[in-house]
């Protein structure tokens, strides 16, 4: 079955055309209701109020229009803009309570080096992707042009008031790594280019949309995709190969158009030069970026490619480690062993980046009872011990192979009291120092042949676990989040912890329930091991800071907010005092580029491709 795709930019107006000075008169009692509040506004009294307050036309206004009016009206009609009262008004703050907004976007479709058996083979998304997940649709939406998809998730962001000034960037889809370099630079300064243009309020995506509708012209061959997922008779990069098949030929033409000076936005080209000159841009932009994270595989990690990789900006690597168990790699023909893995990560630790670890129960060839032997490995190898972790349950979807396993009797999905035995099991064994950042992906239960459809399952397992009386260390049931904090009752907690290359030390602003304002990752590499870059040489890293509570912008203060409280810096003074003490000359921090002039104020000076802070005065 095939389809057209059309490239047509979607409208830029919203359904309902909202000027807030034409329905200025109904909805001004609304907002001069909310600025008295004295207290959060909870879903339920929303509704209340909007049905209190509705719209000329008899409908309800949505929190959107009610912060755009909110924004026209703040300082005349009502008193100056307050931030409170935008907090008051923003839907879905758990986005950005984590102290940071996320901002996800996906490469395009392309050839992936693995033949995994689990993965769905869904040729309108990159490898593992499917094209009804929420992330996926919007890239889809947008061409899976980086611009696009980031200029559009910023204005969403600012529509419900979320601020958009601290982005983490995270870039998903196959393996990075496998993707040409000239792409992977033209994806990166794209993003950034959206970035600026927010922050200086241009808006360029008209611009975008005809450049990608020019280029759909000239290729129509290119827009021709088959919609249903592939059948085992073709793979997916047989397929996506084919639909791609007049790539090297686009390819010479965007080297002509270069040559010439004729660059469309949309030709996937960009030098080193031009993303750092972005890089240093966005140093002192409105929209800067404080964490850069993208994805690959294990057995496309090396030397080269980790520095390569902070060269771009990077500062947070998501591995898939899928299994620890040689066995269970090679009946899932995932296509590297668990040296490969170890390998990866030690790479990894050596540069100090963060790293975010994929792992996937019930895959063929395990069990319950082996899954939680994988899962304690994963932290008691000091070669391991992820950062931040994705919890993956294998889900049948009808387009992978693993659905001939499935129908031949050899391999079945855990039972719903299975699952939770392992997933509890898991909470348990999490240590403090890593942040279980999803447990289930959200697919949608369309597509799920058989298995678990229970998108709450974590929550299931948090509750089972306290029913027995047990708790997890994991980071993300600890976060302070929307709470206040008052400083005082935190006090400086460190988890030491063999990372096989390095002695870890986790530092921790917590509460007496051991509930997470704010940490650092210091990292003290062990002797015997060269620096895989002068600017490590001798040096301690700091992997990441990390304060949380909900995010604020730049330069702003909340009382109660662990933001802007200073624990960033005090976490910094103790992670130099640590690595003096342990012998170091220079604490190197792997910076986002975003984060340079904050790193700047607190002693450290800019190297190649870390920032740097001599520990030692002349003469000691």
């Amino acid at each position: 079955m095939q389809r057209q795709l059309t490239l047509e930019a979607p409208s830029m107006k919203p359904k309902y055309a909202f000027d807030p000075l034409a329905v200025k008169d109904a909805i001004l009692p609304f907002l001069r209701h909310i600025v008295a509040l004295d207290g959060p506004l909870d879903h339920d009294q929303f509704s209340l109020l909007a049905h209190r307050y509705p719209r000329p036309d008899g409908g309800l206004f949505s929190r959107s229009q009610l912060i755009e009016a909110y924004r026209t009206f703040a300082g005349q009609d009502l008193p100056p803009l307050d931030e409170a009262v935008l907090r008051q008004l923003r839907r879905k703050p758990m986005r950005t309570m984590s102290g940071v907004t996320p901002v996800t976007v996906l490469t395009k479709p392309f050839p992936c080096p693995g033949e995994c058996i689990f993965c769905p083979n869904d040729v309108r998304m990159p490898k593992s992707y499917l094209s009804d997940e929420p992330g996926a649709q919007r890239a889809e939406q947008n061409a899976f042009d980086p611009y696009l998809q980031t200029y559009s998730r910023l204005q969403t962001y600012h529509n419900l008031a979320h601020p958009t000034d601290k982005i983490e960037v995270i870039i998903l889809g196959g393996t990075w790594s496998f993707y040409p370099e000239t792409y992977q630079l033209w994806f990166v300064r794209r993003i950034f280019d959206a970035l600026h243009d927010f922050g200086r309020g241009i808006d360029r995506q008209a611009e975008v949309w005809e450049a990608l509708r020019a280029e759909s012209q000239l290729h129509p061959q290119n827009n021709q995709a088959n919609v249903t997922i592939v059948g085992l008779d073709k793979t997916y990069n047989q397929v996506v190969q084919q639909v791609y098949a007049n790539e090297m030929r686009r390819s010479r033409q965007v080297s002509a158009r270069v040559a010439q000076g004729l660059r469309r936005p949309t030709d996937e080209y960009a030098t080193w030069e031009e993303v750092e000159e972005a890089h240093r841009i966005n140093e002192s932009a409105a929209c800067r970026v404080v964490g850069l994270v993208i994805e690959t595989r294990p057995d496309h990690i090396s030397a080269e490619e980790v520095l390569r990789l902070r060269r771009l900006g990077c500062t947070k690597v998501q591995i898939g480690f899928q299994s620890l168990n040689d066995e269970v790699l090679r009946k899932n023909r995932r296509g590297h062993d668990v040296a490969a893995t170890r390998r990866a990560v030690r790479l990894l630790r050596r540069v100090g980046f963060k790293i975010h670890a994929h792992w996937m129960p019930n895959l063929y060839g395990s069990s319950p009872e082996q899954d939680v032997e994988d899962y304690a490995r994963m932290f008691s190898d000091p070669d391991f011990c992820p950062d931040e972790l994705k919890v993956y349950p294998c889900s049948l979807i009808e387009s992978a192979e693993l659905m001939q396993r499935y129908q031949d009797g050899s391999w079945r999905p855990y039972t719903h009291d299975e699952l939770l035995f392992v997933l509890v099991e898991a909470l348990k064994r999490t240590p403090e120092y890593c942040r279980l950042t999803r447990i289930i992906r959200d697919i949608p239960s369309t597509d799920i042949v058989v298995g678990n459809q229970l998108t709450n399952f974590r929550q299931i397992a948090e509750d089972a676990l306290r029913a027995r009386g047990g708790q997890s260390g994991d980071i993300r049931l600890r976060e302070v989040r929307h709470q206040t904090i008052d400083p005082a009752a935190l006090h400086l907690d460190e988890v030491r912890y063999d990372g096989g290359v390095s002695d870890e030390i986790f530092l921790q602003f917590i509460n007496a329930q051991r509930q997470i304002a704010a940490f650092l990752r210091l990292s003290l590499p062990k002797a015997g091991q060269p620096a895989l870059h002068p600017d490590l040489e001798d040096a301690a890293i700091i992997r990441e800071v990390h304060v949380y509570g909900q995010s604020l912008g730049i330069g702003q203060e909340a009382q109660g907010q662990a933001q802007h409280s200073g624990l960033g810096t005090r976490l910094i003074e103790r992670a130099a005092e640590l690595a003096r003490a342990a012998g170091y000359e220079r604490l190197a921090v792997i910076s986002a580029v975003g984060t340079r002039g904050y790193y700047r104020k607190r002693g450290f000076a800019d190297g190649a491709l870390y920032q740097i802070r001599a520990l030692r005065t002349q003469g000691e």
